[in-house]
């Protein structure tokens, strides 16, 4: 089933071999790409020659439809992915639960230009593959804007309608990671804490923290 509303001329279709990241991959996450993934298709590129828009640092975005065997986390198959393709991919992973997205922020590497540096991964909820795709790209100035506007879209915002920069977006997330982390922490101490003082410090920082996250 076809996600995005793209062109005719974006389209690739064609099935990439699992082993061609074998370079990249230790001897377990080998294993990995054989017993989780059952195909990798590249769908789409978007590109200045496919949708006549010009690009700047970003050449062109691949679009990968990643269909899965069982439905496990595949985050660091997905990284060695990203490392290994200089160029910025948008994965559609999907399998009998559902489909999700994800796409990474990244940069050349300084000494290694058949590697790739990975800034930032932003991923979508998981939604049905009968529901209309709630994420979409508009084809709009740039290659590199198309990009932007698609992590944002991930990320909640749109493009069109905040003045946030793709850096602010970045440092917003990261925070939220962190707080994430710290609040499952407190949690997990809260519940083993046989000390009703140190509970109690626990449980005002945890509130702390969760009003950090939701913006209050």
């Amino acid at each position: 089933m076809e996600l995005f509303t793209l062109p005719h001329s974006t389209r690739v279709n064609r099935v990439i071999p699992k082993n061609s990241f074998d370079a990249y991959t230790t001897n377990k996450q080998k294993k990995q790409f054989t017993e989780l993934i059952a195909r990798i298709t590249w769908l789409h590129k978007i590109s200045s020659e496919t949708v006549n828009l010009e690009s700047r640092e970003i050449q062109e975005i691949q679009v990968f439809r990643v269909e899965l065997k069982v439905n496990e986390d595949i985050s660091t198959l997905l990284e060695v992915m990203d490392r290994a393709i200089p160029y910025h991919i948008v994965f559609q992973v999907q399998h009998e639960g559902g489909v999700y997205l994800s796409t990474t922020v990244k940069h050349p590497h300084p000494v290694n230009e058949d590697k790739a540096v990975l800034d930032w991964t932003f991923t979508s909820a998981l939604f049905q593959l009968a529901d209309e795709c709630p994420y979409q790209f508009r084809l709009k100035r740039s290659i590199d804007d198309v990009h932007t506007d698609f992590c944002k879209q991930l990320a909640g915002r749109s493009e069109e309608r905040d003045g946030v920069s793709l850096d602010e977006v970045i440092e917003q997330q990261r925070k939220v990671a962190i707080l994430t982390k710290e609040a499952e922490k407190l949690r997990s101490a809260i519940s083993r804490s046989k000390q009703f003082n140190h509970k109690v410090a626990l449980n005002l920082r945890l509130k702390d923290v969760e009003k950090e996250l939701s913006g209050d």
